[in-house]
């Protein structure tokens, strides 16, 4: 059986061409395979890569273009730096001529937001900056942000007002702003899947936060992802085997604003109030785009609501664990 992979702590790839086995790096590989590794940071974690290839140079050739790939991805998404698209965007309130990656995403917020009933939607960053201005303030109202001010908040908040093409993207609004957040991990780690599969790799587990398989494990076993203790985030509460599909988990403990936890980081467009329908919401979807948004938006609709969404996307498979710690299980049929 394959290792167990725990999410959320490390940006990991182990990959294989075809006929090679993985083995953990200080064993003897086969003769004819040969094993690439690079350590690091990158997208603002510790990043491992291993690589298995009967050709040392082509493994060397895919640890580089990966890291690039990640390198370029954090220059338009991250909001950590200020030289970034997506800071520059919000900065401005507009982005002339913006990387095609960037609109290419947008509209897969577009595409989720209309799936999930707005639910999905990251121009929440209005709330984000709400939230963490007002508990960041001595003395700050344990009970939140006066409902003026959410209620002023929310009039920033909204995809509908976000207009974007190859040309340019521009905010209808002074003051909103992006966060992709709930997606861009997903989308980044099917980028490098892509780079994977160009490469010849036939057996592959991706895991930026967000992970996905490439085929099952070399020893025909399915990939297993460690799912975290909502409680405690750094134990594994639980297990998913996975074949060619994307794991994603989201979660309250991710973030909290407030020292009692009331107040986290997966914020309801619609009302402005933070997710307390569940403790933990793991989604597995064919992309990890798909599983990321979705584990996001999930954590804010009802049990009904998401298996209605699942049906109209035709796949897909959630695991909840409800506030009262019962688990429950939901599937596309």
């Amino acid at each position: 059986m394959s290792p167990l992979v725990s999410r959320r702590r490390i940006i990991g790839i182990t990959a294989a061409a075809a006929g090679l086995s993985l083995l953990p790096i200080g064993q003897a590989a086969r003769a004819e395979a040969r094993l690439v590794t690079w350590q690091g940071h990158a997208m603002g974690a510790a990043a491992t890569l291993q690589i298995h290839h009967h050709d040392r140079a082509a493994a060397e050739r895919l640890v580089e273009r990966s890291i690039a790939e990640l390198r370029r991805m954090e220059e338009i998404f991250s909001l950590y730096r200020d030289d970034s698209a997506l800071s520059a965007l919000n900065r401005q309130g507009m982005l002339v001529a913006p990387p095609t990656e960037l609109v290419a995403l947008l509209g897969e917020c577009g595409r989720y937001g209309a799936l999930t009933g707005g639910a999905f939607d990251p121009t929440v960053q209005a709330l984000w900056t709400l939230y963490r201005d007002h508990f960041t303030t001595p003395g700050a109202d344990p009970r939140g942000p006066s409902e003026v001010a959410l209620r002023s908040a929310l009039e920033r908040v909204g995809f509908g007002h976000v207009v974007f093409d190859r040309n340019r993207i521009a905010f209808a609004h002074r003051g909103m702003g992006l966060t992709l957040n709930g997606i861009a991990q997903g989308y980044v780690t099917d980028r490098v899947v892509d780079i994977l599969r160009g490469g010849g790799i036939t057996s592959s587990l991706v895991d930026m936060g967000e992970s996905r398989a490439i085929g099952a494990h070399p020893d025909g076993t399915p990939w297993r992802v460690g799912i975290a203790d909502p409680d405690h985030p750094e134990r594994i509460n639980g297990v998913l085997e996975t074949v060619d599909r994307a794991v994603a988990t989201s979660g309250a403990y991710g973030f909290r604003f407030d020292p009692d936890g009331r107040f986290n980081h997966l914020l309801d467009p619609r009302t402005g109030t933070s997710a307390r329908l569940y403790r933990s919401v793991t989604v597995v979807m064919p992309t990890a785009t798909g599983a990321d948004a979705l584990s996001t938006a999930f954590s804010l609709l009802p049990e009904e609501a998401i298996g209605d969404t699942l049906r109209r996307i035709g796949t897909g498979e959630v695991r909840l664990t409800t506030t009262s710690g019962d688990k429950r299980t939901i599937l596309a049929a």
